[in-house]
């Protein structure tokens, strides 16, 4: 741990004087240097990622890199208090047995076969993901697929995975999906609509281009399952697994959330309708809905706060929201705008690719958020140069969100589902054993985005 220590503070004193080199000033220099000790503290020693954030945060204000008002401003409350609200709201989902119920009525599926049952898993956990989040969603479709597999006695490793990557696809799809969603949705001045529009076809194409991936690379899975099914038959597991009754509670609970999509999705015309700043309705809705939630059961509401709002999460996400904004304060994502383009030639096209190719990459090695957050300020930055943003904010959402794919720790539901795996069975997978299908499905995908992003005009305006 000591080497790990003096490894990350002798590369952030490096790289500060190395800016320094070329061509950053002082407050710049130093506000690069706190955020990459945050960032590399983090990959080097996880359980103490808050701890870095804080003693970070601290020192841009001691050392009057960012006033207080303008760190506050970067920390992105409206982010924080949204992600709290959905949080509420998806923990009386979790109570009242809606996902149970949700997977046991999509397995009541007639003359079972291998590729129904990876079609279903895979658009399951794609939608899933897009209506409620990533780690929800991989955690209820993880639980069905252990059982599903443990009936037939097949090996569940490559079921898991791929409901791993339909769940990351399927992320970018809404606001909803991914904590990276509502972020560039509140830089970017983008809606609810815009992704569904623009977002949600291309993560159904590459959802349809990796299931074919699947079906060639699981062929011999797919095939063992198809010998099971007709060995041991679907019917007594199926009956298992539809005996999930729907109850008055759950009712209520369907209704609050179907309300809370229904004005998320037309939160944009009705700002305009009522003169509305952008995206207000779009955050506050889910914390009406949690207050809703919390005066219904008035005798859980402090338990929904204390323990199903992950705070400690969100605690680190607003500080590193804070310190990337340090980052355009100073003037530092400027200077590394204007890098980036001459590297591009000043080619749009060429910036669009360097964009979803890095993104891609450092969101396989880094969290997904701490990527996206130091990326945003850079992509702003690029509006004074006189490019057209609508296409970066694209292609850095699905970056982030394919990149997650490639490797184990690529995303928090890659780790979620690890985990589950190795603690009910476990089961521990290799590097590669991930890795080779992954860069497959990533590199397919990531490809297919960005062609669709520089061909089709709708993603431009």
């Amino acid at each position: 741990m000591i080497k790990k220590f003096f490894l990350l503070i002798g590369i952030s004193v490096c790289t500060g004087f190395l800016s320094k080199a070329g061509g950053f000033n002082s407050h710049q220099a130093l506000a690069i240097s706190i955020f990459l000790v945050s960032v590399l503290g983090t990959l080097l020693f996880w359980e103490f990622r808050l701890a870095f954030v804080f003693l970070g945060s601290s020192a841009l204000l001691l050392t009057n890199t960012i006033n207080l008002e303008s760190l506050i401003k970067f920390a992105s409350l409206d982010v924080i208090l949204f992600l709290v609200g959905m949080m509420v709201l998806v923990a009386l989902l979790k109570e009242t047995g809606l996902f149970a119920w949700i997977v046991s009525l999509i397995l009541r599926i007639r003359n079972l076969t291998a590729n129904k049952f990876l079609v279903v898993i895979c658009f399951i956990s794609a939608v899933l993901s897009a209506m409620t989040s990533e780690v929800v969603s991989i955690i209820f479709m993880v639980a069905a697929i252990l059982e599903i597999c443990d009936y037939f006695e097949v090996d569940p490793v490559p079921f898991i995975i791929i409901s791993v990557f339909a769940t990351n696809i399927g992320s970018a799809a809404t606001v909803l999906g991914n904590p990276i969603g509502i972020l560039i949705a509140t830089k970017a001045g983008l809606t609810f609509e815009d992704f569904i529009i623009k977002a949600f076809p291309i993560s159904v194409v590459c959802l349809i281009a990796v299931i074919f991936i699947f079906k060639f690379w699981y062929r011999k899975n797919l095939a063992q399952l198809d010998e099971k099914i007709k060995e041991l038959g679907a019917n007594e597991i199926l009956i298992k697994l539809i005996s999930v009754p729907i109850e008055r509670q759950l009712r209520i609970a369907l209704f609050i959330f179907g309300v809370t999509l229904f004005f998320i999705a037309l939160h944009h015309r009705l700002e305009i309708l009522l003169h509305l700043e952008s995206n207000t309705i779009l955050l506050t809705i889910p914390l009406i809905s949690a207050g809703v939630v919390m005066l219904w059961k008035w005798q859980r509401a402090r338990e929904f706060i204390e323990k199903d709002v992950e705070w400690w999460t969100l605690l680190f996400f607003m500080l590193l929201f804070a310190q990337a904004g340090a980052l355009h304060y100073t003037g530092a994502t400027d200077t590394a705008a204007g890098y980036l383009a001459k590297v591009s030639g000043n080619n749009p096209v060429n910036l669009l690719v360097l964009i979803i190719s890095v993104s891609a990459i450092g969101s396989s090695i880094l969290d997904n958020v701490v990527l996206v957050t130091a990326f945003i300020p850079v992509i702003q930055s690029f509006k004074n140069i006189g490019f057209n943003l609508q296409p970066l904010w694209w292609a850095l959402l699905f970056g982030g969100c394919l990149g997650g794919n490639i490797t184990l720790v690529g995303s928090t539901a890659n780790i979620v589902a690890l985990g589950i795996l190795e603690k009910e069975r476990n089961i521990k997978l290799t590097f590669f054993r991930w890795f080779w299908i992954g860069l497959t499905v990533g590199i397919i995908s990531i490809i297919i985005t960005a062609l669709i992003l520089i061909i089709f005009p709708i993603y431009h305006v």
